[in-house]
């Protein structure tokens, strides 16, 4: 392989709305500017995949729903397409965001493209699918025998490499590189955004993410509503998932006028440059996508520290993290950055700096095609 010739890399992702998708996709989107040409393998059009970016193919897969299955089969309809696609593009890496079932239909499409043609497998963990499944007796040993077969494994974040040896009793290396964020153009102004959410001089609240348990968004309500009466702020939620079962719980917490829900919204830069503060109380998180993007923004959060957040914000100088998944600290910390906008400025100017010298496409892309040029020039996991 010459060095520095552009690659043929296949991607596959979950193409709903969450943080796995979306960096997936903004990857593809970078590695095709990169002069990369990119194949994404899925079941439909990633969220936010832009369909203008030269170099981006993509190669959908069809799901057949036959009576002799209880429940239809994804793994193996997507196999046989990465296998496909590898052969017909001569693609170098499957590179595949979730470890089921993306890493375990790669390995075995890697297996059906033979020896000579077989593309490597690198395959970054996100979360859940080590968190979560990697605990379950049904799919704890098919990921971690996943995992030893792939070429290259990555999490993004430090903390979530740990939790994978550990869940996993996995050896092998594992490559921590964080998430990026790289906005898009802003097509509306700050006051124009402002005054569609019907916002005036209140400070604007954001809350990003697909609103799934382990977010708990219940928290952060009871947790805004621990704010002293007479403090002006509403809260924009950017909703990826299913708003309506926390209506009655905004209702019973009397916070209707506070709250403004927007659901599935592509062009989130467009919001987060009218948002003064973030806040997330999510009880896990391996990195929390929404919190670099408010931070790109020059927007400072208030969150519960857990999981990779940490490694992504820093407490006190890019805004405030909270031990305990309480109400009460995540309020009076919300309540202390209302009542001192020049520390909020603060905070939210080390976050914008952090955010785009630690976490840009240019700092982070380069160690992905790092990685695809290393396992490229070394035997395959499966030889």
């Amino acid at each position: 392989m010459a060095a520095g010739r552009p690659l043929r890399i296949g991607i596959t992702c979950y193409p709903s709305v969450g943080g796995s998708g979306i960096l997936a996709s903004a990857l593809g989107e970078e590695l095709a500017r990169r002069g990369h040409a990119v194949h994404f393998i899925t079941y439909e059009r990633p969220f936010r995949l832009s369909a203008a970016t030269p170099g981006i193919h993509l190669h959908p897969v069809a799901i057949n729903d036959y009576e002799l299955f209880r429940y239809p089969d994804y793994t193996l309809p997507l196999s046989v397409r990465m296998a496909e696609v590898a052969r017909v593009h001569a693609l170098d890496v499957l590179h595949v965001h979730y470890a089921v079932p993306h890493a375990t239909a790669a390995i075995l499409a890697r297996a059906m493209a033979g020896p000579e043609r077989a593309p490597r497998v690198v395959t970054t963990l996100h979360g859940t699918d080590t968190t979560l499944l990697g605990r379950d007796p049904g799919y704890g040993p098919a990921i971690r025998h996943a995992l030893l077969q792939s070429d290259a494994v990555t999490t993004v974040s430090a903390w979530l490499r740990d939790e994978t040896r550990r869940l996993l009793a996995l050896e092998c290396p594992i490559d921590v590189i964080p998430n990026f964020f790289s906005p898009r153009p802003i097509r509306r102004s700050r006051a124009e955004v402002r005054a569609e959410l019907g916002v005036g001089e209140e400070p604007l609240l954001v809350h990003l993410s697909n609103l799934r348990p382990v977010k708990r968004f219940d928290l952060l309500l009871e947790s805004l509503a621990r704010v002293p009466a007479g403090r002006r702020w509403k809260l924009l939620v950017l909703a990826g998932g299913d708003f309506s079962p926390y209506v009655p719980l905004v209702r019973r917490l009397g916070l209707e006028s506070r709250v403004v829900v927007r659901p599935n919204v592509f062009d989130v830069e467009d919001y987060l440059q009218a948002v003064d503060l973030g806040v997330f109380t999510s009880e896990s998180e391996s990195f929390c996508l929404g919190l670099l993007e408010a931070m790109r923004f020059g927007c400072p959060s208030v969150s519960t520290a857990v999981g990779g957040i940490p490694e992504v914000m820093e407490d006190g100088s890019s805004g405030l993290l909270v031990a305990a998944a309480d109400p009460g600290p995540l309020g009076a910390a919300v309540t202390s950055l209302l009542d001192d906008p020049e520390r909020r400025g603060r905070l939210g100017t080390e976050a914008r700096r952090r955010a785009e010298s630690v976490f840009s496409a240019a700092v982070v892309v380069p160690g992905y095609e790092a990685i695809y040029r290393r396992v490229l020039a070394s035997p395959a996991a499966s030889a």
